[in-house]
């Protein structure tokens, strides 16, 4: 399935308030995951558009599956378990196919990932939403190759998972073959690696194993997840490290 980019009013972040009857509690963490890839002709504006809205309350993930690989050019970030993840949402919201690039809101909506005005209207909608759960992140620290922390978790744990993921921020890839051969792509909030794991205490440590395709020029960041056994987010916090 391709997207039809659209060329909308871009309603900025900081006026969502006045487009809504509810005050927009800016404590409020909205999750953004956008599933995409190098070899998707329709993909880059979406890439792009995840970048402009990202904020500290508003976190973007770039998950590249591999499903796109097969016409030329593979995705040197893509990986088959981000398209298991993408699946499970399928599942979830009763498709019937999975398509790039598919944006998903919190773990509970999907929209086509390069619309503005729907962005739009779902940040407003989740900005207005309490999270149920608050993530505090604490005792970062990176070596040459393991990114460990400590977190804090608030709110109910009952069937609670948590995410922890690992991007890097930004990175250019002159791609040569597929639908985007002869252009320079710039990837942003790329996910590189994630545990995922039942939430059994409110604080605990965790660690992250700097994989082999981050450069020592990238600039990375550490995201925690938290969300339930039906995959909706209840909540997530960041860290650039």
């Amino acid at each position: 399935m391709k997207s039809i980019l659209l060329t909308l009013f871009i309603i900025p972040v900081f006026i969502f308030s006045l487009l809504t009857d509810k005050p927009v509690d800016t404590n409020n963490v909205i999750v953004l995951e956008l599933f995409t890839s190098q070899g998707c002709s329709s993909c880059p504006p979406a890439d792009r558009l995840l970048d402009e809205v990202k904020s500290n309350t508003i976190i973007a993930l770039s998950y590249h599956v591999d499903y796109w690989n097969y016409i030329g050019w593979k995705d040197p970030f893509s990986k088959s378990v981000y398209t298991e993840r993408q699946r499970s949402y399928g599942s979830k919201f009763n498709s019937s196919t999975i398509y790039t690039p598919q944006l998903v809101i919190n773990g509970q909506e999907h929209i086509v990932g390069s619309n503005r005005q729907a962005l739009n209207q779902k940040i407003t909608k989740y900005a207005a939403k309490a999270n149920a759960n608050s993530v505090e992140l604490s005792e970062v620290s990176k070596s040459e190759d393991l990114v460990r922390f400590n977190y804090d978790i608030g709110g109910g744990l009952q069937d609670r998972y948590i995410r922890t993921i690992l991007v890097i921020n930004e990175r250019k890839t002159s791609v040569k073959r597929g639908e985007n051969r002869n252009r320079e792509l710039i990837n942003t909030n790329i996910v590189v690696n994630e545990q995922r794991f039942k939430l059994e205490t409110n604080s605990g440590k965790g660690s992250l194993v700097i994989p082999n395709i981050v450069k020592a020029s990238d600039d990375l960041s550490l995201i925690v997840v938290i969300e339930n056994n039906t995959l909706d987010i209840t909540g997530a916090g960041q860290k650039v490290l």
